[in-house]
C-alpha cells in the first residue's frame, strides 16, 4: 500500500479522477480527517471536504508505476 496527497478541487477533477482509477482493479481509499471513503465513489467524494488536499491510499501490489503516471495530474 501506498499513500499519496491529491487535490480534487472540481467537478471535472472529480469525474476524471474516478474514470481515471476505475481502470485498475485495485481498492483506492480517500482517507479525509477521521473518514475513509472508496475513491471510485463520486457520491462518497462529494461528501468531503474538497478545498484541501486528501489521502488517496492505493492497495497494490503491482502496477504501482502505472498508477502513480497515470494519477500525476492530481498529485499535490
Amino acid at each position: 500500500m501506498k499513500t499519496v496527497q491529491i487535490s480534487l478541487n472540481s467537478i471535472d477533477k472529480v469525474k476524471s479522477f474516478v474514470n481515471t482509477i476505475t481502470q485498475f482493479e485495485h481498492d483506492f481509499d480517500l482517507i479525509s480527517g477521521r473518514y475513509v471513503i472508496d475513491a471510485k465513489s463520486i457520491m462518497g467524494i462529494f461528501s468531503l471536504d474538497l478545498s484541501r488536499p486528501i489521502d488517496l491510499a492505493i492497495h497494490a501490489e503491482s502496477n504501482m508505476d502505472e498508477i502513480l503516471e497515470v494519477l500525476k495530474p492530481y498529485l499535490v
